[in-house]
């Protein structure tokens, strides 16, 4: 004889204490922390739970009493349903004080260490339209809102889309009418497309069985005003050039058209042949110099290069790190997890010389091909995984480093590079992280020899949780 499970609780007069991790906020009922999605900090409300783990909660709003004064209208249509920008409903201002006690918090509970300099967290010059690269997805299985009418009652007959994958639903389709990640005409793109491959029938793609002509469609831009397009088709046939051509026709402004033909049942495109229709097969990015009356940095972006996606932003962030470091120009540096090469570009011309390392071999040579770009000289890069390459005999090689430079992804640094920072010992180490937690993390393990003199939190993701920080290290 089964037990019937027992209800879920429904709670009423909550207050929302603070925001969490993941874009969620948290309140906290009979000693337990409960995290709820689209609340704000103040907002009292009535929450409903939906997941009982053992020492949290997790809930949904169910009625909204009390607006918190953080809260604003949010601007974009899909919010709620589409997982880009879970903060829209919370003032800019109170975003950035939001981010800076995430991070603050991560370093105090996590690293456990204490900061001498905490500073203002950098908010962002555009809170809309900042991404310099966007990704949609064509989908036969897009989501039908409330906002649908039923087949039925003379609704879609069709339930083609072309927008962003739903939160966990790796088949399901937000169709997207107007997104304010990204300047137009990229909206204006997505459209015409979308209102093309309707109006031919062609074959929008379904991922559970792997079927259909249309997969994808990259859009990308830069500061330079260059504009690159990429569609992502199934098989190659005559409507690909013909898709190809209406978009060249239809937007001169196109300098890099490309297309992909991907066989596969994912969406990865960096191990495929990406073909050129029409213009140059990459970008140029420009960057201020970090140094003074110094020429601009240019940079060229490919279909599959790594480059910052809010440019803006990105501009601050190295800043912040290359004031940290206090160059006098005769360091040896080393700037682990390269990627193309940016940031060791940007302080090369206050340095010695730069070593650069990163793991994917395609990001090295895009670093290398905008060294000469830029025609310097005082760099080398190595390819190679991290935790493998970077050892004593590495340091015996290419010299102990005065100053070590790191930008890991979000997992953070691999406890075995950790360890080999605390064998070399450089005078200071500028650690940029996208992920506060694992910063702080690989920070306390590095207290063992290291202060932590500064932070500098910078928001390059607005209208969203993530926030990226710059902290300054020296040996003790």
């Amino acid at each position: 004889m089964s037990r019937r499970k027992r209800p879920l609780p429904h709670y009423e007069n909550i207050t929302i204490t603070d925001a969490a991790s993941e874009g969620k906020c948290i309140a906290r009922i009979e000693d337990k922390v409960i995290f709820v999605p689209f609340a704000a900090p103040g907002d009292v409300v009535d929450i409903q739970v939906v997941k009982k783990r053992k020492s949290y909660l997790e809930g949904r709003i169910t009625k909204l009493r009390s607006k918190s004064d953080q809260r604003i209208k949010p601007r974009c249509s899909h919010f709620g349903l589409c997982g880009g920008c879970g903060w829209q409903h919370i003032n800019y201002e109170s975003q950035l004080a939001n981010k800076q006690k995430q991070v603050e918090d991560n370093i105090q509970r996590i690293g456990k260490v204490e900061v001498g300099e905490s500073l203002p967290v950098i908010g962002g010059t555009h809170d809309f339209y900042y991404r310099n690269k966007l990704e949609f997805t064509f989908s036969d299985r897009r989501w039908l809102t409330e906002m649908d009418i039923p087949k039925e009652e003379g609704g879609p007959q069709d339930t083609n889309g072309l927008g962003f994958h739903l939160p966990g639903k790796f088949d399901k389709i937000l169709d997207i009418e107007h997104c304010y990640l990204q300047k137009d005409p990229s909206n204006k793109i997505r459209l015409a497309v979308k209102e093309y491959a309707i109006e031919k029938e062609l074959e929008f793609y379904n991922a559970r069985n792997h079927e259909g002509f249309l997969r994808n469609l990259i859009i990308r831009t830069s500061s330079t005003g260059e504009l690159m397009v990429i569609v992502v088709f199934k098989y190659d046939d005559l409507d690909v050039k013909e898709l190809l051509q209406f978009l060249g026709d239809k937007f001169p402004e196109i300098t890099s058209l490309m297309y992909v033909i991907n066989e596969k049942n994912n969406d990865t495109i960096w191990d495929l042949d990406i073909r050129l229709f029409k213009g140059k097969p990459y970008l140029i990015e420009k960057m201020h110099s970090m140094i003074e009356n110094g020429d601009d940095l240019k940079f060229k972006v490919g279909p599959v290069s790594f480059y910052q996606t809010n440019s803006e932003q990105a501009f601050k962030l190295y800043s912040s790190a290359f004031n940290f470091a206090g160059f006098t120009g005769n360091e040896l540096v080393y700037d682990l997890y390269t990627g193309t090469g940016t940031i060791a570009a940007a302080v090369a011309g206050s340095v010695k010389k730069v070593i650069g390392i990163e793991y994917v071999e395609k990001s090295i040579e895009d670093a290398r091909e905008n060294a000469k770009l830029n025609e310097i000289s005082n760099i080398e890069f190595i390819a190679g995984d991290m935790a493998k390459i970077l050892t004593d005999s590495f340091v015996s090689e290419y010299g102990k480093p005065d100053v070590i430079i790191t930008d890991p992804p979000r997992a953070g640094m691999h406890e075995k590079v950790v360890k080999q920072i605390l064998k070399t010992e450089p005078e200071k180490i500028i650690y940029i992280s996208c992920n506060p937690a694992t910063q702080a993390r690989d920070i306390h393990l590095l207290s063992e020899k290291y202060n932590v003199l500064k932070i500098q939190p910078v928001d390059m993701f607005p209208q969203t949780q993530h926030v990226e920080n710059v902290a300054l290290l020296r040996r003790k």
